[in-house]
């Protein structure tokens, strides 16, 4: 779409450094230059201000993608885009079936009325629960991936959704400051959601999550 779009050589692409390493491959594969903006902590997509903080005379487009079930603010970005003549792309998530949404947001609301100690997602927007994603409170990396190994121990299924962020790898390096990217990346952790659930297994996920959740204090 880049390609066919005329975005090439010399030209920048803003995107989210919060995962999606295939974006910023697209945008390189195209001969672009990745720019990597802020997101907005609480839907984990690209920040609008942050895109258009980050806008020069080079930048030709903006990809937005959205996480875990939630939607980029796709309205401000397109109006942005037209503002400064960009293109504004979008790379969504698979779509399920509505029966299984359904019951994902069913699992999600019970965990969002059971779970203490540990942040939970917002649910608006008509998030679909791709991911069910909570912040682990304490010192960062080193307790949220403690958290992950106990809960494992436990028999509750988790993995941390984005282990790097797209601008800390090594071929994608940039000295630019994202703190909310960083933070994301080192306090989230997804939990299971899955349709195939039963009530037995969401309460063990509850137990197991407020066992250990009583243990972190966030960091002073």
């Amino acid at each position: 779409m880049l390609r066919a779009a005329g975005v090439g050589v010399g030209d920048e692409v803003v995107v989210s450094a919060f995962g999606n390493v295939e974006v910023a491959e697209a945008v390189t594969l195209a001969g672009a230059l990745p720019v990597f903006a802020e997101i907005d902590p609480v839907t984990y997509c690209i920040a609008p201000a942050a895109v258009e903080a980050a806008i020069t005379s080079r930048t030709a487009a903006v990809v937005a993608v959205h996480r875990f079930g939630r939607h980029a603010d796709i309205a401000r970005l397109h109006a942005l885009g037209q503002r400064h003549g960009l293109l504004v792309l979008e790379h969504g998530e698979s779509e399920a079936p509505y029966d299984e949404v359904a019951r994902r947001r069913e699992r999600a609301a019970y965990l969002d009325a059971k779970l203490r100690g540990v942040r939970t997602p917002d649910g608006g927007d008509g998030h679909t629960y791709q991911q069910y994603v909570v912040r682990v409170p304490g010192n960062g990396r080193p307790d949220r991936d403690a958290f992950a190994r106990a809960l494992r121990a436990k028999g509750v299924e988790c993995r941390v959704p984005v282990k790097t962020p797209v601008h800390r790898l090594p071929e994608f390096r940039r000295c630019v400051s994202l703190p909310e990217t960083e933070q994301a990346a080192d306090v989230t952790l997804a939990l299971p959601v899955d349709a195939s659930l039963t009530k037995r297994d969401m309460q063990r996920v509850a137990s197991a999550c407020n066992t250990l959740g009583g243990l972190l204090q966030p960091a002073v």
